[in-house]
């Protein structure tokens, strides 16, 4: 869908780039012409570099793409590190007779290119490699250079702003509906969008989105994406929200990572009703309800509470095995700058055929930053985590522990049967320097459990491959806003 016409949007790019010399203060009153407008706007630029550690345990993939053939297949998996630098340039003009526009372009840069990208125009799992780069393990950060968000917003009607263009979307705990803005390449979505408050303690947000850019840099246009989201505030510490999010995109880049990676036909992969999953149809509507909240018990303490629930089912011609529910529950203790919480996360699984899937949500935020479960396998996942954070001053740190099993049992290397993928704890620790300047450290840790195998195997190399291996990962993260 094309929301602007590529004059427009080469003059707003242009006004951008001479904007963004400059920082300008918001006017006392409305401005008066649409100059005034720019001048009084915001800042939407940064500069972010990153440095990541890769050291993963495993096997490198057979192949790359199409036929050409890995020579180092079935050795070990090299350890890898990155070290990127990601530019957004942008600007938000103040509102100007009900009207305000937004521009930000985005260029990511690797300063090495010793990394498996992860860019084949499939998303991440075993089948998508950077083939230049295919014996080392993943970072997913691609070069790009492109614009990253374009859109107006109009406010002529109360209580309401009406959005159209590419957009940054986040609802909620960013589960369902995120940015992923952890990686370089951000997700970003091309549609309108509404929110409204006019009804008392509620947020209704509603939108139609054609297009969707992963992170991957791979732009997905063959569908849509309905978005229902109403929160009401109960309390002014609690709300209770219902959603709805249908997505007709038959094609996400998720096949075999849904419904499985067996050889089939003419090279196909099938998943084990005999489908063949790259083409399956990725189709799927979600609806849920999401309690949560805060209740003050004195001026120091506080109770932490979270109860969710959701099911997920086929949609415009999806796959049948798209059949599965979501909980999560919760809850924990604040005092003063400290918190604690335990929750458990249930993602089920249809009898093994498929897990209930988040393809919009910022998944690096749940069940480890190690990533090793961005696409829920078919057996589902049970994740039970104690979490931890803590802020003094400039600094902010934070601790989680996670217990990783499945829903229903899963076949495992060498034959017989598990239900225990591993254990995950991480750690960070961010430094503020001030309203331009932070740093943050983080580390992940990931040890294996049972031998997850995808489909009943002996102790073979391709039983192994499939396995969820030990890993660990750190970033660096310097980060420059203006």
């Amino acid at each position: 869908m094309s929301v602007i016409s590529p004059t427009a949007r080469l003059g707003i790019i242009s006004a951008l780039l001479g904007i963004t010399a400059f920082s300008a203060q918001a006017e006392e009153s409305a401005p008066q012409s649409f100059m005034e407008a720019i001048k009084a706007g915001k800042s939407l630029s940064s500069l972010r570099l990153r440095y990541e550690d890769v050291n993963q345990d495993g096997l490198q993939p057979p192949t790359t793409i199409g036929t050409q053939v890995n020579p180092g297949a079935n050795e070990e998996l090299r350890d890898t590190s990155a070290l990127t630098l990601r530019t957004l340039l942008g600007w938000q003009t103040a509102p100007y007779q009900n009207f305000s526009f937004t521009g930000q372009i985005i260029n990511v840069t690797k300063l090495t290119d010793n990394f498996n990208d992860s860019t084949n125009g499939t998303m991440i799992n075993a089948v998508s490699n950077d083939p230049s780069n295919v014996d080392r393990a993943k970072i997913v950060d691609p070069d790009i250079t492109e614009l990253n968000l374009l859109f107006v917003d109009w406010t002529g009607i109360k209580d309401t702003r009406i959005r159209l263009g590419r957009q940054q979307i986040n609802l909620d705990n960013y589960r369902f509906i995120g940015d992923v803005v952890f990686r370089q390449v951000m997700q970003v979505f091309d549609g309108v969008t509404m929110l409204n408050t006019s009804l008392p303690n509620t947020e209704i947000y509603l939108g139609h989105i054609e297009r969707v850019r992963q992170l991957t840099t791979e732009l997905r246009d063959d569908g849509a994406l309905e978005i229902i989201n109403m929160k009401y505030h109960v309390t002014p510490t609690t709300s209770l929200t219902g959603y709805g999010y249908l997505s007709s995109f038959d094609d996400l880049g998720f096949g075999r990572a849904w419904f499985g990676n067996a050889a089939g036909a003419a090279g196909l992969a099938q998943g084990k009703n005999g489908a063949v999953n790259q083409q399956a149809d990725q189709g799927n509507k979600i609806i849920g309800v999401r309690l949560e909240g805060m209740q003050p018990i004195n001026k120091e303490w506080k109770a932490l509470y979270n109860a969710e629930y959701a099911k997920q089912t086929d949609y415009s011609g999806g796959d049948s095995r798209i059949d599965a529910h979501y909980y999560k529950i919760g809850g924990g203790v604040g005092y003063n700058g400290f918190s604690l919480r335990v929750d458990q996360e249930l993602l089920s699984s249809n009898d093994g055929q498929y897990g209930f899937q988040m393809p919009y949500g910022t998944n690096h935020l749940f069940q480890g930053w190690v990533d090793k479960f961005l696409a829920t396998p078919q057996e589902g996942m049970r994740d039970t985590f104690v979490t931890a954070g803590y802020k003094a001053g400039n600094f902010a740190f934070f601790f989680d522990y996670h217990i990783l099993d499945s829903d229903v049992s899963f076949n495992t290397v060498g034959g017989g049967t598990g239900s225990k993928f591993g254990k995950e704890w991480n750690a960070a620790v961010t430094y503020t320097f001030d309203k331009h300047w932070m740093a943050k450290l983080e580390y992940g840790n990931f040890k294996e459990g049972d031998h997850y195998a995808a489909l009943p195997a002996a102790d073979t190399v391709a039983g192994n491959r499939g396995r969820f291996r030990d890993t660990d990962k750190t970033w660096l993260t310097v980060m420059y806003s203006f």
